[in-house]
């Protein structure tokens, strides 16, 4: 099968978006209330209802969702947070900006997921917090994080910025009932999206009302819930951020949870077409999750087999120049030279990690890819790794 160079462009994600969404949009620039408010607050407990029942807190990101989620669970200098090394730099930053420790590790060879053993054997006495990340949709298998956790007295908070609509042991990720809290992401490539924004989810209704002070500068009640009476009167009660969802936000957010069992639905079937389509070439495919659980399906990455006719990077030049925009996730943690170098970190450290980032691809999976846009994904594959 011969291609022209660039017949098309399909980019690595696109966000699924519609009427919907732009009169949510148009409705609350007409109500004049635009920043957190009525709109917040309806999207909070739709995310709620939607998990089965936890606290929802909105922020403006997955990144400070994280941030403001370990501080309220007493995390700060001194202290380290095990995260894996494959992973997005916001993972890491959350801590960071705490001043807390970062000990990355490296990750299971199935899963691409934080690797228990690998966690146990980063245990110190100072030691406070692990840090989890569902890559690319598939629930990590937090049992054996849960007794690690519990063993040694770890805070545990699940990074879910890949994950919300995924599923395991019969509980939505999110649902958070062994896990201190659970931070969605909103961005624009995600499963569902408000443009940029987060959510933490919990069980614990302390932990949800300090939350909700530290996303907004520490002040004991937000903008909205001081309309009721002395308006004027609030109180700085600890130092907290600015990190609370606009209106606007959750008004795209609301409109796209509505969505989301069709969006879901439709990442399902491409990436059952991909399964299929990919299983004779050289070629690792995404671990599918146990039966029972289901996968979020925000990323679909492949890994390179040696015997494959190209490379990581031949492979990808060769997409681009189809007209196919393919991601790597990630280029690992250690092999930034912030994290190396204050870390003292080594590729040598995280063989796997190593291994996979040589290999992996990021194919274009979203809601909106057309039936042809998927077979010509699905061609334009097999004719380059076709041996």
């Amino acid at each position: 099968m011969n291609h022209p160079m660039k017949t098309r462009v399909i980019p690595h994600a696109r966000a699924s978006i519609g009427e919907e969404e732009i009169d949510a949009v148009v409705g609350t620039l007409r109500s004049g209330w635009l920043t957190g408010g009525p709109m917040v607050q309806a999207f909070e407990q739709a995310v709620s209802a939607y998990l089965g029942g936890p606290q929802a807190v909105s922020t403006n990101s997955n990144t400070m969702g994280l941030l403001i989620t370990l501080k309220a669970l007493g995390i700060g200098p001194g202290d380290e947070v095990i995260i894996p090394t494959n992973t997005f730099v916001a993972t890491a930053m959350s801590a960071h900006h705490l001043g807390a420790t970062v000990v990355p590790v490296d990750i299971d060879p199935h899963t691409l997921s934080l690797a228990p053993d690998q966690v146990a054997a980063a245990l110190t006495p100072r030691s406070r917090c692990l840090l989890p990340v569902h890559l690319g949709g598939l629930p990590c298998d937090m049992e054996p994080l849960h007794a690690l956790a519990a063993r040694h007295g770890l805070r545990l908070v699940e990074d879910a910025a890949h994950a919300l609509s995924a599923s395991r042991g019969g509980e939505a990720v999110g649902a958070a009932h062994r896990s201190d809290a659970t931070v969605f992401s909103f961005y624009a490539t995600k499963t569902i999206t408000c443009g940029e924004g987060g959510m933490v989810t919990t069980q614990n209704a302390d932990l949800a009302a300090r939350l909700r002070r530290l996303r907004h500068h520490g002040i004991d009640r937000d903008a909205f819930n001081r309309q009721e009476s002395r308006s004027w009167d609030y109180d700085v009660v600890e130092d907290g951020y600015k990190a609370n969802m606009t209106d606007i936000a959750a008004a795209i957010g609301l409109a796209q949870l509505r969505k989301l069992p069709a969006l879901q639905a439709r990442r399902q079937a491409i990436a059952h077409r991909y399964r299929e389509a990919f299983a004779p070439l050289p070629l690792h495919l995404p671990a599918a999750p146990p039966a029972g659980d289901s996968h979020a399906w925000h990323l679909f990455i492949i890994r390179l087999r040696p015997e494959a006719p190209l490379d990581r990077d031949g492979f990808m030049l060769a997409m681009q120049r189809r007209g196919i925009q393919c991601g790597l996730h990630y280029i690992p943690l250690h092999r930034h030279s912030f994290w190396r170098q204050r870390l003292g970190l080594t590729p040598q450290a995280f063989p796997v990690a190593e291994e996979v980032f040589a290999s992996s691809v990021t194919l274009p999976l979203y809601a909106a890819m057309s039936d042809d846009d998927v077979t010509y994904v699905i061609e334009t594959v097999g004719d380059l790794l076709s041996c």
